[in-house]
């Protein structure tokens, strides 16, 4: 029988969010949450291409060391020197695995990356509670993802309301025509295509020109997973896609500014 990775990842991260509230409780996240800072725009950074003129895309950089189905990327990677090397290359955002255990990600990863880069940062975590949305807050997340997939309709619908009370942009993500109809009668407006089938981690490039289709005028997608050069951007721009999360890729090239020029351009 084949493993179900995203119940074993969100079964630990029930066990980790009992752990946390026990050392910092959700009353004193919510009270530092109340607390002003600057938010960089996320949401307005990817809701058009990078430059309207000549069509440019717009690529979301993920710094990420680890994952269950590739397992150790790059281990010792310098979060400061790859976001510096993302904004170099001309990324528009970038994303950081903060999941510690399946991921080999952290807070600090985001701290540090965050301290060298002006772009706009998303906390990419396993997301089920409105604890880790304050947490994220307080973190420095200019914007959280959300996975259709392991929420309820009404989670989603909550956790996506308190996103945007406290300012920030939610990437919220789906896999199948399923999960589009739940983030979309959520009011998502940002949605995030995942080529990768997170109970199999099985990764199918067409997912995302299959799910574009459904997508109202309203509505800004991300394509996700699997984008490993130039030929599957483009085959996802003619789908009507022109933003991209791309991480093992260029977390694995030998001069990252180059390759994510040579993606962009």
């Amino acid at each position: 029988m084949e493993k179900d990775f995203l119940k074993i990842i969100v079964d630990h991260k029930k066990e980790e969010l009992e752990f946390l509230k026990k050392k910092r409780p959700e009353n004193l996240l919510r009270l530092n949450s109340q607390i002003k800072r600057e938010i960089r725009p996320f949401y307005e950074t990817l809701k058009k291409p990078n430059n309207m003129k000549s069509g440019k895309i717009n690529i979301i950089a993920e710094i990420k060391r680890a994952s269950p189905s590739k397992g150790d990327i790059r281990l010792n990677l310098d979060p400061g020197k790859m976001a510096k090397d993302y904004e170099k290359g001309g990324a528009s955002a970038i994303s950081i695995l903060t999941d510690e255990k399946f991921f080999k990600g952290s807070a600090d990863d985001f701290t540090i990356a965050r301290k060298a880069t002006r772009l706009p940062m998303l906390r990419k975590d396993f997301i089920i509670s409105a604890y880790q949305v304050y947490d994220s807050f307080i973190l420095g997340a200019d914007a959280i993802l959300l996975i259709a997939k392991i929420l309820s309709r009404e989670q989603l619908k909550d956790l996506l309301a308190l996103t945007h009370e406290l300012k920030m942009s939610a990437l919220v993500e789906i896999n199948s025509e399923k999960d589009f109809e739940k983030a979309s009668n959520s009011g998502a407006r940002l949605i995030g295509i995942n080529n990768r089938n997170l109970n199999s981690f099985d990764t199918d490039i067409s997912t995302a020109t299959r799910l574009i289709s459904l997508f109202n005028k309203d509505q800004v997608a991300v394509a996700a997973s699997g984008i490993s050069g130039k030929k599957d951007i483009n085959k996802n721009c003619k789908a009507g896609i022109f933003n991209f999360l791309i991480g093992e890729s260029l977390v694995k090239a030998d001069n990252t500014v180059n390759f994510l020029k040579s993606l962009i351009e």
